[in-house]
């Protein structure tokens, strides 16, 4: 007779291999194996509450081995959640089920981040571990759980790993559990085929705690779990399963990692398993157990909000806020003061610089900010006065050195995000935005308020040539989607792109930002963010409508109102748009878009970067100045002539399509 334990994990096993089995698709393989895990995590030792799947107060479970969908779904139905309900998981795999191939965010209570492109998921829980400690540091123990992921051999393999367990052993991130899904198996066969890593010392030697156990023993696994909880670092557990376990024929091989089982095994498994259910059928007593251990976490929850609700006012409405998401409602007010000031007192700088003036305003405001940089502080310019410095012994700084770990920094803001309670922002150079992308590419999955500060954002940075000089990067990431690209030309500009990405709750959002100084070309003063609206009129055509109309972003604003200036001067009326934001501008209304492009005119746009995109704006008769070719090491202003981004070129454009 099976124990107790063992039949409530074979109902993770039955529902996860009949569920892939009538998908005709999926990864039977990873839930069958780690249902022993899981049920010890869920009955045992995780702090949540089916019905208040976002209580703020509870642990976080990241299935970083996203292909295993269906071990979370099982948790999430059987623990007693609204969704998936069973027919939900009948569907698994199918168009607008909720019970995608991979875990989405998006999609279900309970799944705590989008999980499938390995390595990620174990990297962002780092952000949520560290916000957990920071949250504690202001707000005391009631914020105080653990974090535990649940990673397979692939996510180890995957170089972001390194970077995640490096920065979460210096931290000390002592409320950070890894449990390893340790079953020697990936898709092309054994992984003795790929690595001879002791991963065990890998992790010791960035400062873990390691243990190993038999990954089908409850008991061994509970125990683990209890030392972990009381070690200072972070853990460890490498649990030994087999892949597919009860499947009797295929159980420890590679062909059960991503594919049906077939009905035939699927028989056998359930003679070696003692479960003579019928498909997606769970007897009355065994889901009772499971529906008994998710109910014990709603006391848990409930005397967490009534604490909540005993704290001070000014506590609990500042809490609430956050959680909210909302901004302090004095930001605004304060950045148009900030604008009226620069309008007064006009500053040349690289908008690098701007950013570091305008976060001198905004990080004093919003207290729920927290910045970094990989290993480019002084170059990226983000961190401020007021901020202090996060490190192993004191959380209650707002601003980390992520060292050179520029993918491992940015799903690490993804966890700082996900948690509910932070706006993360990072910066690095915008061409190791190639470094960042997988995890860009989740915060715009996610919908999550993640604020890259990109630095060194085109030729302008010089000397330090193409390896460094991003060509491409600004017409791939826009075309990125949910991802507001911004490039501002001034420090006004800068200003309100920044304020835009803080008000953006549900998407990320780039700053690309210059290294060489960029005069202030906004002298007149408006409340309204210009910004906000993608593009504008920054300079209108004088005596008559605009024969011509130039369209550009960040630098290269300040050559469009230069070749402006020639051109009035010429008896041609020229109008300047600058368009530091292109997915902003594409959300605006037609009739909006056509009045700032305008009609019946020469449009020429420039930018220093790929040409790539912008015929959108200027159609087919238009002209667009750019580079598609890769950059070279020079002074700045012997690369802008030798490119071809010159004013002169500007006007050229112009009298040539006249």
């Amino acid at each position: 007779m099976m124990t107790s334990h063992g039949n409530m994990a074979n109902a993770i096993r039955a529902l996860s291999m009949d569920a892939v089995q009538q998908a005709n698709s999926g990864h039977p393989g990873m839930p069958m194996g780690a249902a022993d895990v899981a049920t010890v995590l869920f009955t045992r030792f995780l702090k949540y509450d089916p019905s208040w799947p976002e209580w703020p107060g509870r642990d976080r479970f990241i299935l970083s081995a996203g292909h295993g969908s269906m071990l979370l779904y099982s948790l999430l139905y059987l623990t007693g959640y609204e969704k998936p309900s069973i027919d939900d998981i009948k569907n698994f795999r199918q168009l607008h089920s909720p019970c995608a191939g991979h875990p989405e965010h998006d999609e279900l209570p309970g799944v705590e981040m989008t999980t499938g492109p390995l390595g990620q998921g174990l990297a962002t829980s780092v952000g949520m571990a560290l916000a957990e400690r920071l949250q504690t540091a202001r707000f005391g123990e009631l914020f105080s759980h653990y974090t535990y992921v649940l990673a397979g051999d692939g996510c180890l393999m995957e170089g972001v790993s390194q970077e995640a367990i490096s920065l979460a052993g210096h931290l000390k991130l002592g409320k950070l559990v890894v449990l390893w899904d340790d079953n020697e198996i990936c898709i092309d066969g054994s992984t003795s085929m790929t690595t001879s890593d002791d991963q065990r010392a890998r992790f010791e030697a960035s400062g873990w705690h390691v243990q190993a156990v038999d990954g089908h023993d409850a008991e061994a696994i509970a125990a683990a779990i209890e030392e972990a909880q009381t070690d200072d670092r972070p853990s460890l557990i490498s649990c030994r399963t087999t892949i597919g376990f009860g499947a009797p024929n295929k159980q420890g091989t590679s062909v059960t990692h991503g594919a049906p089982l077939g009905d035939a095994e699927i028989a056998a498994a359930r003679e070696a398993l003692d479960w003579p259910h019928a498909p997606f059928e769970i007897p009355e007593n065994i889901l009772n157990a499971w529906r008994a251990a998710g109910a014990t976490g709603t006391k848990l929850a409930a005397d967490w909000k009534l604490a909540i609700d005993a704290l001070p006012d000014d506590d609990k409405a500042e809490i609430e806020r956050r959680l909210s998401g909302d901004l302090p409602a004095t930001l605004t007010d304060a950045i148009n003061t900030y604008k009226r000031e620069l309008v007064d007192t006009p500053q040349k700088v690289a908008t690098r610089k701007a950013s570091q003036m305008a976060l001198e305003v905004i990080n004093p405001i919003v207290q729920e900010t927290i910045g970094g940089s990989a290993d480019l502080t002084g170059s990226n310019n983000t961190l401020t006065a007021d901020m202090g410095i996060i490190n192993r012994d004191d959380f209650s700084g707002r601003y980390i050195h992520y060292g050179v770990r520029e993918f491992g920094m940015a799903a690490t803001m993804n966890g700082l995000a996900l948690h509910g309670d932070f706006i993360p922002y990072g910066g690095t150079f915008l061409v190791f935005t190639d470094y960042c992308r997988p995890a860009i590419r989740l915060s715009a999955l996610m919908k999550q308020r993640v604020i890259y500060v990109m630095t060194h954002d085109s030729i302008g940075l010089g000397e330090d040539g193409p390896t460094h000089q991003p060509i491409e990067h600004l017409a791939s990431l826009r075309a990125m989607p949910n991802v507001a690209v911004y490039r501002p030309a001034d420090v006004v500009e800068t200003a309100e792109c920044w304020l835009a990405a803080l008000e953006d709750k549900t998407r990320p959002s780039v700053l690309a930002l210059s290294r060489q100084g960029l005069s202030q070309l906004r002298l007149e003063h408006t409340d309204d963010n210009l910004c906000a609206k993608g593009g504008y009129i920054l300079r209108e055509a004088d005596n008559g409508p605009a024969q011509a109309v130039l369209i550009a972003t960040g630098s290269e604003v300040e050559l469009a109102v230069a070749a402006r200036d020639i051109l009035q001067a010429d008896g041609i009326p020229t109008r300047v748009v600058s368009m530091p934001c292109t997915d902003k501008f594409d959300a605006q209304s037609a009739a909006y878009q056509e009045n700032v492009l305008g009609q019946n005119a020469v449009k020429v746009a420039i930018e220093a970067a790929s040409t790539y995109g912008w015929d959108r704006y200027v159609g087919t008769d238009g002209v667009v100045l750019g580079i598609d070719r890769f950059g070279a090491s020079a002074p700045i202003n012997d690369l802008y002539t030798h490119f071809g981004l010159t004013t002169d070129a500007l006007v050229s454009a112009v009298k040539n399509k006249l």
